[in-house]
């Protein structure tokens, strides 16, 4: 085991988040702008994307890294019946879901029922498909809809808080299964999905369009979350929610309801991009 991966076990996650959660909504100018300048030259941040191009315009670090982009930088793919990739950043992994087992990493995988918190709300998806999409401090933190759906429950699973950088997903058995994630299930066109927002270090923070912030607070047990009848229905590349800090989107698909393109890992990819079709 590595430093790197050893810190990930003995860091006091939740403790380090919280202050980090401080941190990014401090408004001092002189810090806040350091902050965003350090992540901006470090990370090649384009900042000609974003409504507001200015870094030092943003009123807090998590108002920079939560950041709108102009209309029209991001636009679904044309044909209706695409998959839409749910968010900007990098393919970690991509294909089928064997036995209700989800691939990971080189040697390492995790059962769908683990990630999900059910073993029931597992069952549609036992050999499906999945996409695993990493987001890095560069990328666009919003979260979008790959399908249109509506909102049946979302799941709150508590856990750990480890990275989800590419050393740590290749070293940490089970690691998205074990952090702590919202999942929100969908009722789409073909059948169910779920599209699961898993925390990472230094803030695991989620909200969503229907509840606002939901993560913090951590979870002590599994929140169940009901909107079964309340008729929230999102289209097809509607933004569904954002990362307060970078981390990592699965998307869980059931047999017969799209087929996924190649998606080798490493890849690029952009919210709205074609990733297969229904």
């Amino acid at each position: 085991m590595n430093f790197n991966v050893f810190l990930q076990y003995i860091l006091p996650h939740r403790a380090l988040s919280r202050v980090v959660y401080w941190a990014t909504r401090w408004t001092f100018a002189p810090w806040k702008n350091w902050l965003i300048g350090t992540i901006v030259r470090n990370y090649q941040v384009d900042m000609a994307e974003a409504i507001e191009p200015d870094p030092c315009a943003y009123e807090h670090f998590n108002a920079f890294f939560t950041r709108a982009l102009k209309p029209g930088v991001r636009e679904p793919d044309h044909d209706p019946d695409a998959l839409l990739c749910p968010a900007d950043g990098r393919i970690s992994q991509a294909g089928a879901i064997v036995d209700g087992r989800i691939f990971q990493a080189k040697g390492q995988s995790y059962t769908a029922a683990e990630l999900l918190g059910d073993e029931a709300a597992a069952a549609p998806y036992r050999n499906g498909r999945f996409v695993t999409v990493y987001l890095s401090p560069r990328d666009y933190h919003r979260v979008h809809m790959p399908l249109a759906g509506t909102l049946t429950e979302t799941v709150h699973v508590p856990g750990r808080i480890f990275s989800v950088a590419p050393f740590a997903v290749e070293a940490i058995p089970r690691l998205f299964a074990r952090n702590e994630r919202l999942v929100c299930h969908f009722e789409g066109e073909h059948g169910p999905f779920a599209v699961v927002l898993v925390g990472a270090i230094l803030v695991s923070s989620v909200s969503t369009v229907w509840d606002g912030l939901v993560i913090p607070p951590y979870a002590a047990g599994i929140r169940r979350k009901s909107f079964a009848g309340r008729d929230i229905r999102l289209e097809r590349f509607a933004e569904m929610g954002r990362f307060n800090m970078g981390s990592t989107v699965i998307l869980l698909l059931p047999p017969g309801s799209a087929g996924l393109d190649p998606l080798p890992p490493q890849q690029a990819v952009k919210v709205g991009q074609r990733i297969g079709k229904k």
